[in-house]
């Protein structure tokens, strides 16, 4: 059965029992990929399920060349499409997901969708737009928004909240510093509207979302009949931590889960030093080990010892308490080793120059400062090092997913002669490289790692650490 408004009655699984076309659009979101699709319109659902949040439905906007796709197969399947949560007993709970309502492919007609982000009635303007997208070159997104805030400011119209859901520290301030920079730039008199009017609160967002494979689409299909030709699959797992400060409202998010917070801080600490750290200190040393699926890595007893060992003695000791900090930990193993989820290792393995250095190395700088331990982290570090050399232990090459690959991986390849290469990179790891405390151990993991391996550098870290 194609997934479709028309079949909905006909398909199997849960679909939307509100009425879709009593539903107006109150949010516009910006990258409409796996992530936002498990989470936030997830949470939307909910509210939608329960006869909430009729005005706050979703417009989705593309700005990317690949972001064609998306507008095709959503158009075809009228905006809908199947979130499958995979339990880690084997159980797949699939749900029709209606809370998406619209989406515009801005290159189409740029004009729609700037007049859609002035319209008065959308009141949440939501970005996932990867790490990288809060760097220059900036992308589109930032002409389009900067475009209908000045309509908005011209007509008297209230801002709209803007939320960032991207994975980096103080989402919502690094949005605000780049939005109203990008608008100084253009018409200082907007940029200070901007800074008296509009609001960009802070998120922590978390739930592992890999990439939706044909494996995927086909199971879909095979086990509950449903023709879907982009589902996203997910963890059952979910958190959003939101700060509550809105410039026009919001929907009642507490209601479908959310936490409303007054400071999101603490939350985005636990869970980029526990989560994002972790997935790190698991990634390079697993692929470097011959994994390429992360629950096949996470169940390897070597690495989750290594795991353990960082969470309670590097990661903890850094973090403030907030409730629900040991139940978040003493869930991560469990979560990463989810045979069904099957995300990947090199997923985690991408983009490191920007993650590594905002996930881990506070956890490293928190340490130095109070006298805690690094070796652990040091260690992973220098698995990234390792990793960035291109190469695995069998001599297979590995592709280098990263903004800096261009010079990353130069600087890897350097460090058999110069094993402090890679740390003396001072754009990524500032004065790490003049710290003995990191430098020693760095430089003992590293040496391990190309005379001994992966494995035999765990074993020996886990041993020292026992």
């Amino acid at each position: 059965m194609e997934l479709s408004a028309r079949n909905l009655g006909a398909l199997g699984i849960p679909v939307p029992a509100y009425d879709r076309s009593q539903i107006s659009v109150g949010i516009v979101h910006f990258g409409v990929g796996g992530f936002h699709r498990a989470h936030q319109a997830m949470y939307i659902d909910r509210l939608l399920r329960d006869g909430l949040a009729r005005d706050w439905g979703i417009c989705g906007v593309g700005v990317l060349p690949g972001d064609r796709r998306m507008r095709d197969v959503l158009r075809a399947q009228d905006d809908l499409y199947t979130l499958v949560l995979e339990h880690p007993d084997g159980t797949r709970e699939p749900r029709v997901i209606g809370s998406i309502v619209d989406f515009h492919y801005a290159p189409d007609d740029p004009e729609a969708v700037i007049e859609l982000l002035a319209a008065p009635t959308t009141r949440i303007v939501s970005l996932t737009i990867t790490e990288g997208g809060y760097h220059p070159p900036l992308s589109d997104v930032y002409p389009l928004v900067t475009e209908a805030l000045n309509r908005r400011r011209e007509r008297d119209l209230p801002s709209p909240t803007i939320v960032s859901c991207d994975n980096i520290v103080e989402n919502g301030s690094v949005a605000r510093h780049t939005f109203t920079s990008y608008a100084e730039q253009l018409n200082p008199e907007l940029a200070q509207w901007m800074r008296e009017h509009a609001k960009f609160p802070n998120s922590m967002v978390d739930r592992i979302t890999p990439a939706t494979t044909p494996d995927a689409i086909e199971r879909l299909h095979t086990e509950f009949g449903v023709r879907d030709a982009w589902p996203v699959v997910a963890e059952p797992f979910a958190m959003w931590v939101l700060q509550d400060d809105f410039a026009d409202g919001r929907p009642p998010l507490d209601k479908a889960g959310v936490q409303l917070v007054d400071d999101v801080a603490p939350y985005e600490a636990m869970k980029l030093r526990l989560l994002n750290a972790g997935h790190q200190g698991l990634c390079y040393f697993g692929y470097l080990a011959g994994y390429r699926l992360v629950h096949e890595a996470a169940h390897d007893p070597l690495i989750a010892e290594f795991l353990r060992r960082y969470l309670e003695s590097e990661a903890m000791p850094t973090l403030k308490p907030v409730p629900g900090l040991t139940e978040f930990k003493d869930g991560l193993l469990p979560r990463f080793g989810n045979a069904y989820v099957r995300d990947t290792v090199a997923r985690l393995c991408a983009d490191s120059s920007e993650r590594i250095t905002k996930w881990l190395l506070p956890v490293v700088t928190d340490n130095l400062r109070r006298g805690g331990q690094v070796r652990l982290s040091a260690a992973i570090v220098a698995s990234w090092a390792r990793y960035a050399e291109g190469v695995d232990e069998e001599g297979r090459p590995i592709e280098v997913v990263d903004r800096l690959a261009d010079t990353l991986v130069p600087l890897a390849r350097a460090q058999r002669d110069d094993p402090a290469a890679f740390l003396a990179n001072r754009a990524v790891f500032g004065d790490l490289v003049d710290q003995p405390r990191f430098l020693e151990p760095y430089l003992w993991a590293l040496d391990s790692l190309h005379r001994h391996g992966a494995r035999a550098t765990l074993r020996a870290l886990v041993g020292a650490c026992g």
